[in-house]
């Protein structure tokens, strides 16, 4: 009888022990300790991002007042203006015009300072970073005097080599270009560090097999650089377009939208009818139009990173 009394408690002492003994595994995996110690910042996100974002989605289906539903009826009322289809020619054009630059850039001048001797990079990279440290507010009036129908260093420059001003900020093409201008001048650096780090994790060796090869200077970064460096570039020219998308202050403060709303893009396009147009729902609607557009681009390039990632 005894032994019979026994064999319950030795099972389920057993049981105890082996539950205690998978949460010590489950505990000891890397991938649980990485999302425990991520949890605080995903509840951090989920609070300030994702609330309101489904809150912009609440106002874009509200009537101006805020007081009746109306479904899509805000976006079927931007789709028939066309002030809404230059925006999104613009915000297109802006984005992509910018971030391909600010890649060539940053490729070119990281392979500059990469060639440096070690003590002299420092001071390099430094110097280059501070258009990327530098509020972009801040700098960005130091380029609105720059751009001065009146008092503009450029037009000045270009008086003594007799050429005539240029309305940098009254043309809409030169307005564009204006803008575009500056948005690669703040953001270069950023792309530079990115491609600095990823060019010195790049062996050696393979240099050295490519020139061994009879490889010239660039068939050894069209075939070793470029490759060892692609999911870098995809990783940051994806942030660097997100970010250049949702850009508000370069634009706001260099023309305000203008010329004649040449120059908006969703961001100030979004503030002009949402806050100074008193019309919070139909700036909502434009604002969430961005989603779309960079879920498509962020679906193809993170597809592309996963795609090589499996093969290697």
């Amino acid at each position: 009888m005894a032994d019979v009394a026994l064999q319950p408690n030795r099972a389920g002492t057993a049981q105890a022990a082996r539950k205690r003994s998978s949460l010590h595994n489950v505990l000891h995996r890397k991938s649980t300790i990485a999302f425990l110690m991520a949890l605080p910042l995903i509840l951090l996100i989920a609070t300030l991002v994702i609330y309101p974002a489904f809150y912009a989605l609440h106002l874009a289906t509200l009537n101006k007042s805020m007081a009746r539903f109306v479904g899509f009826g805000n976006f079927e009322f931007l789709f028939k203006r066309e002030t809404f289809w230059l925006v999104v020619k613009q915000s297109c054009i802006f984005a992509i015009t910018a971030v391909l630059f600010k890649a060539l850039l940053g490729f070119i001048i990281a392979h500059f300072v990469h060639n440096i001797p070690a003590k002299g990079q420092r001071k390099w990279r430094g110097m280059l970073l501070v258009p990327w440290v530098i509020p972009p507010a801040m700098s960005t009036l130091a380029w609105l005097w720059l751009f001065d129908p009146s008092y503009s260093a450029f037009n000045y420059t270009l008086g003594l080599f007799g050429a005539g001003p240029i309305p940098w900020t009254g043309d809409a093409g030169w307005a564009r270009f204006s803008v575009i201008l500056v948005n690669i001048w703040v953001g270069a650096p950023f792309f530079m560090i990115m491609y600095l780090a990823a060019l010195k994790s790049v062996p050696e060796q393979l240099y050295e097999a490519a020139a061994i090869d009879g490889a010239n200077w660039w068939q050894r970064i069209w075939y070793v650089t470029l490759p060892m460096m692609r999911n870098i570039i995809a990783i940051t020219t994806l942030f660097s377009l997100i970010v250049t998308f949702a850009n508000f202050d370069i634009v706001r403060i260099l023309t305000a939208g203008g010329p004649l709303d040449h120059t908006h893009i969703f961001a100030t396009w979004a503030f002009r009818v949402g806050i100074e147009g008193s019309d919070i729902p139909l700036g909502a609607s434009v604002s969430l139009f961005m989603v779309p557009i960079l879920a498509v681009a962020a679906i193809f390039i993170l597809r592309d990173v996963n795609k090589r990632g499996n093969e290697a």
